[in-house]
C-alpha cells in the first residue's frame, strides 16, 4: 500500500511538467541551428541556460542579423515560460560588475548584427515556476519596432553553455511558418 502511495505522489509530481510542455511553454527537443525570420531580421543561435530548480534567474542568449536598409530595434519579449523577460547590459563600475535594463531595447543597425551573449548584454528571465531543463525548448516572442513580432525557440544547454547547443543541423523557419529542413542531416 505504501508504494502504491508513493507510485501515485511521484505520477503527481510528475505532471505540472508534463502540463507545462504540453500547453507548449517548455517542449522536448526542438532542433538546434535554428533561424527564424521576420521580413529583415533573422534570429539565430538562441538559447537558454539549464538552471537549478531554486534559480530566482535564467540568461537567454542570441545573435539578431538586420540585411535591411534601416535599423531595428528589439523592444520587448514575451513568454508563457516566465513572467518576465528584460534585455540586460552588463558594465563594469570600477571592479564591479554590474547589471541593469538596457534602456531602449537592443538597437540592430542596418546590415548589421547585434548580440546578446554570456559576457554582455543578455536576456534576464524571472519569475518561473521550475527550473529550466538542458534539452527542453522555450517559446518566446520578440518584438521588433519595425519588423514586429518574431516567434522564436530557444534550445536550453547546459548550466555553463557558452554557445548555442549544437545538433545534426537546422531549420528555418519564415514568418509564415514555412520551414526549410534542406540543411537537417537525415542520417544519410
Amino acid at each position: 500500500m505504501i508504494a502504491l502511495r508513493l507510485a501515485a505522489i511521484a505520477a503527481l509530481l510528475a505532471i505540472p511538467t508534463s502540463a507545462f510542455a504540453q500547453n507548449g511553454i517548455v517542449r522536448e527537443g526542438c532542433p538546434t541551428g535554428q533561424t527564424f525570420t521576420q521580413g529583415a531580421i533573422t534570429v539565430s543561435g538562441a538559447y537558454l541556460r539549464a538552471t537549478l530548480k531554486s534559480a530566482a534567474s535564467a540568461g537567454g542568449y542570441l545573435t539578431v542579423s538586420n540585411s535591411g536598409s534601416a535599423a531595428d530595434t528589439l523592444t520587448a519579449i514575451t513568454t508563457e515560460a516566465a513572467s518576465d523577460v528584460a534585455i540586460h547590459q552588463m558594465k563594469m563600475n570600477g571592479n564591479v560588475m554590474e547589471m541593469a535594463p538596457l534602456e531602449g531595447g537592443l538597437q540592430v543597425p542596418a546590415g548589421g548584427s547585434a548580440s546578446l551573449d554570456p559576457r554582455g548584454n543578455h536576456l534576464m528571465l524571472t519569475g518561473f515556476a521550475d527550473g529550466f531543463v538542458e534539452g527542453q525548448c522555450v517559446q518566446m516572442v520578440l518584438r521588433f519596432a519595425t519588423a514586429g513580432d518574431l516567434p522564436v525557440e530557444f534550445n536550453i544547454g547546459s548550466i555553463a553553455q557558452d554557445g548555442p547547443p549544437t545538433g545534426s543541423g537546422g531549420v528555418s523557419v519564415s514568418s509564415s511558418g514555412a520551414m526549410d529542413m534542406s540543411s537537417m542531416d537525415m542520417g544519410n
